[in-house]
């Protein structure tokens, strides 16, 4: 708060050259004893050096600095009020002719110069916007000129819009139903517009990439991940999919709700119309819902990153099947091999043992038939001894 000081002026000397003019009939202004209050940018800088104990050349270069954050921030040497053009955008006659019993249907960004930022506008941005539209539009100022007779009409115009959008919920509202991004989404592409680009991969991701980071704004969820790239693996596709089909969207329809009856009591038509905007909301949001899920579906069904993931998938199953394939062949073929010996080797043992068992029984008729003739021999000889005997 600024304080008083007293300062006693003391007049110098008259030199001794003076002389009094001669006598007028005008009167002389009595003295009158003026109290002077510290303020303006001088005031200040000097109460800045001093709490900091700077001296003139330390404040000089601490300003500068300041001074080229402010650029660097604004990208300009503006002092950050005119950054963007901010409240200066051209005012159409279709603007100016606004009618402010209506103002729900007008769009607050564009009253108060803000459609190049729109929902990305900070507070500071709509006041300095608003300030600007009011020095421009006040009817005080322009009372009397031809040509001005909306005048008042517009300013209603410009206090309702900063009564909606420096109001965080209000802003929200409003932000849900915005007019400029609900025209943007009835914009958007379609499967054939994909199939049917030179380069499907490259169509894909350009028109699809804008209208999720459009959509990303209403997430409670934050960050939002965005469409990526092709190269992106196959966790990074699923989890994007997984997020948008289940989608936390904080928007809301409550700044489309019907107004009761201005001077109605009737409780009966209050609750009819709390029940009518209940419903309404719900339908709205329903319809909202199905709206982004549908988006989500169609990107789905042409992302080419989804073709390339079950190729790879294919053909890592394949080479799978390969690898398993090729032990099992070689088993067979030494399992085949091996039977095959064992019959060979089977069938030599039974061929040896047949010509054995041929041999032996050879072996057996020799014996028998030497037998026999040693028993013939015997007998003979028998009988030749009885003969002699006789």
């Amino acid at each position: 708060m600024a304080s008083v000081v007293q300062l006693p002026v003391v007049p110098p000397c008259l030199p001794a050259s003076w002389s009094s003019a001669e006598p007028t009939a005008k009167s002389v202004s009595p003295l009158v004893e003026r109290r002077l209050l510290p303020a303006g940018a001088a005031y200040l800088a000097h109460v800045k050096r001093a709490v900091h104990n700077l001296t003139f050349e330390e404040h000089d270069k601490h300003v500068e600095e300041e001074r080229k954050k402010l650029e660097a921030l604004n990208g300009d040497g503006s002092n950050g009020e005119d950054d963007l053009g901010i409240g200066e955008e051209e005012e159409t006659e279709e603007l100016l002719s606004l009618d402010a019993k209506e103002w729900k249907k007008q769009d607050h960004y564009a009253v108060l110069g803000l459609s190049h930022l729109r929902y990305k506008a900070t507070e500071e941005q709509i006041r300095v916007a608003h300030r600007k539209k009011v020095l421009k539009h006040h009817p005080d100022k322009k009372a009397g000129l031809a040509g001005d007779s909306n005048d008042d009409s517009f300013f209603k115009c410009i206090q309702k819009a900063f009564e909606v959008l420096i109001n965080p919920e209000r802003r929200r509202q409003f932000d849900s139903v915005d007019p400029y991004f609900e025209l943007l989404e009835t914009d958007v592409p379609t499967a054939s517009q994909i199939t049917k680009a030179k380069d499907p991969n490259a169509a894909f991701f350009k028109l699809f990439t804008p209208v999720f980071e459009r959509e990303a704004r209403f997430s409670r969820k934050q960050p939002v991940p965005m469409l990526g790239a092709y190269e992106d693996p196959k966790q990074t596709v699923e989890g994007f999919y997984d997020f948008w089909y289940n989608f936390d969207s904080w928007r809301s329809y409550e700044y489309l709700d019907k107004e009761v009856n201005e001077g109605s009591d009737n409780r009966d038509d209050k609750r009819y119309t709390e029940k009518k905007n209940k419903s309404e909301r719900a339908r709205r949001k329903k319809e909202d819902i199905a709206r982004l899920r549908g988006i989500v579906d169609l990107a789905l069904s042409v992302d080419p990153r989804i073709k390339r993931i079950k190729q790879e998938e294919k053909e890592a199953r394949e080479a799978k099947k390969k690898g398993k394939a090729g032990p099992g062949a070689a088993n067979g073929a030494d399992t085949k091999a091996k039977q095959e010996e064992d019959k060979r080797k089977a069938e030599e043992e039974a061929k040896r043992k047949e010509e054995e068992e041929q041999i032996a029984r050879a072996e057996a008729k020799k014996a028998k038939a030497a037998a026999a003739n040693a028993a013939k021999k015997a007998r003979r000889a028998a009988r030749a001894t009885e003969e002699g005997a006789a």
